[in-house]
């Protein structure tokens, strides 16, 4: 599991493909610093395998992408020479500084436009349909690996805002219009949604009783 809160700006050294999986070598001297084989990464928001029998010792780590991978994420156009946010999972005495963030990515967006403010610039991005009903106004979503927060919301865009922090730690201070990133919808309202659905317009689990039901059983 991760939080979001991205450790450094890492750089893509190396690209090869290898029988159905494409290998990223990726530089990055925190993330790395005590990484084994084995360990999760999450790489602009993709929960990612280091796969160095070794771990690390030259302060880059190399992991590989499944065809899954490359369907569902932007890490599918990466080139060497790219910039992505990395992140080391979360030990359990760690603090969750953002939010959860289990490196599943949910969709791919688009920048639509970026608007510089005094203090902090406004992105809006595009929002897939299928994952409108779980991004709320001042609810969480990640951005590329980003925790953030959604200042805006409508049908099929969405708006945050970032702060001067933001713009310098993480990769979307250098995103332009037209690029893409990686989303992952906040996992609770996957699972609200999950529970309540056979109490909201379908079947109710097996044994299940309303509030109604129970209180008119005693």
């Amino acid at each position: 599991m991760f939080t979001g809160i991205v450790e450094e700006i890492g750089e893509v050294v190396g690209v090869r493909e290898s029988a159905e999986v494409v290998v990223l070598t990726v530089r990055g001297r925190t993330v790395t610093s005590d990484a084994r084989h084995g360990d999760s990464i999450a790489v602009n928001g993709v929960c990612l395998t280091v796969v160095d029998p070794d771990g690390s010792i030259d302060g880059t780590f190399t992991v590989e992408l499944v065809p899954e991978t490359l369907k569902r994420t932007s890490l599918s156009a990466v080139a060497t020479g790219a910039r992505v946010n990395l992140e080391r999972a979360m030990p359990a005495t760690g603090r969750l500084g953002g939010h959860i963030v289990q490196g599943h990515v949910d969709g791919v967006a688009t920048l639509l436009s970026r608007t510089p403010g005094e203090r902090s610039d406004e992105l809006r991005f595009s929002l897939p349909p299928e994952l409108a009903r779980y991004v709320v106004e001042k609810g969480s979503i990640a951005v590329d690996g980003v925790s953030l927060t959604v200042a805006g919301v409508t049908s099929d865009s969405f708006v945050v805002a970032l702060i001067p922090t933001t713009l310098s730690h993480t990769t979307l201070g250098l995103r332009e219009a037209g690029d893409t990133v990686n989303l992952e919808a906040d996992v609770i309202a996957k699972y609200v949604e999950r529970l309540a659905a056979g109490y909201v317009g379908g079947d109710r689990p097996a044994g299940a009783v309303t509030v109604g039901e129970e209180a008119r059983a005693q």
